[in-house]
C-alpha cells in the first residue's frame, strides 16, 4: 500500500481573506463551489472553519463513489484541513498572499492506495481524476470571489 497524492493550485484577484473566506464557509457558499462529482452535500455540525463536521458524496470515476465525512480543522492562519472520517483521505487547502490583491489557494488531497497493481494504476492515474475535479472547483471560486 502507498500514499496517493493530488495538488492543484489556481491565483486569484482577490484577497487572501476573500479566497479563504469562501472555502471556510461549509454552511453558505462551499455547496455552491463543488463540481458536478459531487451529491448529498450536508452540513452536519458548525458551518465556518474549524469544529465543521460535512458529508458528501464523491463521484471519482464511473464506477467510484466515496461517501465522505469530513471533520475540518485550522492548524495554522489560512490553511483547512477536512479528515474523512471514513477513509484515510485528507484534503489540506492552503490560501496564501500572491502579491497585491491576490491570493494562491492550493489544494493538496492525500490517501492511502491499495497495494499490488491495482495500487499502481491508483497512484497512477487517480490524481489526474482529483486534480481534474479541484481543477473545476477552483474555477468555480474564481468566479465567486
Amino acid at each position: 500500500m502507498g500514499q496517493v497524492h493530488a495538488v492543484t493550485e489556481r491565483v486569484y484577484d482577490a484577497s487572501p481573506e476573500q479566497v479563504f473566506d469562501a472555502l471556510a464557509d461549509y454552511q453558505n457558499s462551499r455547496e455552491g463551489l463543488l463540481p458536478a462529482q459531487y451529491s448529498e452535500y450536508e452540513v452536519r455540525e458548525g458551518g465556518k472553519g474549524a469544529g465543521t463536521v460535512v458529508h458528501w458524496k464523491l463521484q471519482a470515476t464511473e464506477s467510484r463513489v466515496r461517501d465522505c465525512l469530513f471533520t475540518v480543522t485550522e492548524p495554522s492562519p489560512g490553511r483547512l484541513v477536512e479528515t474523512d472520517a471514513n477513509s484515510s483521505l485528507v484534503v489540506t487547502w492552503t490560501v496564501t498572499p500572491a502579491g497585491a490583491g491576490k491570493a494562491k489557494a492550493v489544494v493538496e488531497a492525500t490517501w492511502n492506495g491499495a497495494g499490488g497493481i491495482g495500487g499502481f494504476f491508483e497512484r497512477t492515474f487517480a490524481p489526474k481524476g482529483y486534480n481534474r475535479i479541484h481543477d473545476q472547483l477552483l474555477a468555480n471560486l474564481a468566479a465567486a470571489v
